[in-house]
């Protein structure tokens, strides 16, 4: 599987090189670490910071989002795998102003052990106080008994809306924390696998689906899905994705909601315009009103084949967070 790069030991280096000199405007290396990235458009009136971050190959998240409205900062990690504990803690140091900082993260048995070992580090060595939330919206990955131990996909973008605004509000750390958990309670994913990616050190494929085949369920890092089959058409696909979310939350008619249509890497815009018209229709068959969309590739997976629906049930103060403006590099809402 080609690649358009130079050495596959230096792609995350090189990328993050890259991203820097793309955005100078909106973004900084520190010099502590070059995986910890903070934003140049830092709101004044936060006295929150938030620190977000994951494995590279899953652009524009996690660096993207770092910017006016969203995130302060940005650890980032080799290609599928957490940042270390010490990347996390220089992004903590360079954004804490006095009242704390919240990590928001999937939850990976890598990014819970390293995000919590950088906070224990934070109050140890530098008396910062950290708040945490974990996004767990993939309702294919566990039961909804056992929806803790649930992986976090693309409604971790909702997490870093909700949580960015709060902080915006200037909100103080429990709340700021409330505002993300709530996100998160509130939000479910659902994906189909169509192709696989592979990673630069490999070029080996990270799953195996036949030519006609699709996977539901499947995870960001390729993990097993839920169902394997014939691929259906664009309609059939929504509708059981769409299905499976509202079967795992309770939304009605009268609600309303935010919905995001996320690729995966490889899936042109088309087909994801395709999938949304239909999420569209459904939802408005069920008298359930959409009052924010998002269609387009959010948090990828290198240059997998697939999509996910992701939704996030709205009240009055999911709306006002859904609402707030955002100026990223890989993120603008006016």
């Amino acid at each position: 599987m080609k690649k358009l790069i130079n050495s596959p030991v230096d792609v995350v280096e090189e990328m993050i090189e890259g991203y820097v000199m793309a955005h100078p405007d909106y973004i900084s290396q520190l010099p502590t670490n070059k995986r910890s990235l903070v934003t140049k458009k830092a709101n004044k009136d936060r006295k929150v910071g938030i620190l977000i971050g994951g494995g590279s190959g899953h652009e524009p998240a996690f660096m993207g989002y770092v910017g006016a409205g969203m995130a302060d900062g940005v650890a980032v990690g080799n290609i599928f795998a957490s940042p270390s504990p010490d990347p996390i803690l220089e992004v903590t140091k360079a954004i804490d102003k006095g009242a704390g900082v919240v990590y928001l993260y999937g939850n990976y048995a890598g990014d819970v052990m390293n995000f919590g070992m950088a906070a224990e580090m934070a109050d140890l060595e530098e008396d910062i106080e950290v708040g945490m939330a974990l996004v767990t919206d993939d309702v294919a990955s566990a039961l909804k008994a056992e929806k803790e131990k649930r992986r976090g996909i693309a409604g971790e973008f909702f997490v870093y809306k909700a949580a960015g605004a709060a902080a915006d509000f200037g909100y103080g750390l429990n709340d700021v924390v409330r505002m993300a958990e709530k996100a998160n309670e509130n939000t479910r994913s659902m994906g189909v696998g169509l192709t696989p990616c592979s990673l630069p050190q490999t070029g080996e494929p990270s799953f195996e689906i036949g030519e006609d085949e699709m996977e539901i369920g499947l995870g960001h890092h390729g993990e097993p899905g839920i169902e394997k089959g014939k691929l259906e058409s664009a309609d059939r696909v929504a509708e059981r994705l769409v299905r499976d979310i509202l079967a795992d939350i309770e939304i009605n008619n009268g609600d309303d909601v935010a919905v995001l249509v996320n690729g995966l890497g490889s899936i042109p815009r088309m087909e994801l315009y395709i999938v949304y018209r239909r999420v569209e229709q459904l939802l408005n068959e069920l008298g359930i009103t959409i009052y924010r969309s998002y269609v387009g590739d959010y948090i990828t997976s290198l240059e997998m084949g697939g999509c996910s629906v992701t939704l996030m049930k709205l009240d009055d103060e999911l709306k006002k967070a859904v609402h707030h403006p955002v100026d990223c590099p890989m993120f603008v809402q006016k």
